[in-house]
């Protein structure tokens, strides 16, 4: 008997290690596959996806957890439109059926010097947005604005933000019309090891 349950156990363990390096890889092919999309079909992304979007960004780690962030949901023509002239490099907006504006909050943010932190809070969430994106079979692609003093200047007035709110980065998002293959980036010459110039 003592046998039969030991080798259960050791069974149910087994099961649990395969099933936790099955969802190790999962996420992991999520990273290597996403790939900047910026050509969509004519099919509106779901509300319970855009809020599992949201919840994806807010999930990011952030300094001293300040979580220093505020979105903008853009989900209609008439709102996407608006941003358009905004960011010349962000022409594929035209045809996109939702963007999600992804701000700093400085009222949130930390004070001096430590400020900002809130760049590399926003750029966390604006990667996890892009990897959920990919993952819930939609294509997306991340427009810088923030530190662009231009783009920065006409995204605050095309959404009407407040002086406290600083718009870092458009995300593009819809259902992808195009397959772009994945770029391998992998560079081990980009790697040192203890100091710069290490080796292995």
């Amino acid at each position: 008997m003592k046998k039969t349950i030991l080798g259960m156990l050791v069974l149910l363990a087994g099961c649990w290690q395969t099933a936790q390096a099955q969802e190790s890889n999962a996420a992991y092919d999520c990273i290597m596959t996403r790939t900047s999309i910026r050509q969509y079909q004519d099919k509106p992304v779901e509300t319970a996806k855009v809020e599992k979007l949201l919840r994806a960004g807010m999930a990011a780690p952030t300094a001293v957890n300040r979580q220093p962030w505020h979105f903008i949901v853009l989900d209609t023509r008439e709102r996407i439109d608006r941003l358009v002239a905004s960011n010349p490099r962000a022409g594929m907006l035209k045809r996109a059926p939702l963007a999600i504006v992804v701000c700093g909050d400085m009222q949130k943010a930390l004070q001096g010097d430590a400020q900002a932190y809130w760049v590399q809070d926003a750029s966390a969430a604006t990667e996890n947005i892009l990897l959920a994106a990919h993952a819930l079979g939609l294509g997306a692609v991340w427009t810088g604005t923030y530190p662009i003093k231009d783009r920065v200047k006409a995204t605050s007035e095309a959404l009407a933000l407040p002086e406290h709110i600083v718009p870092l980065c458009t995300i593009v998002i819809g259902y992808p019309a195009e397959q772009p293959a994945p770029k391998n980036k992998w560079k081990p010459e980009n790697v040192s090891y203890g100091t710069y110039g290490g080796q292995k």
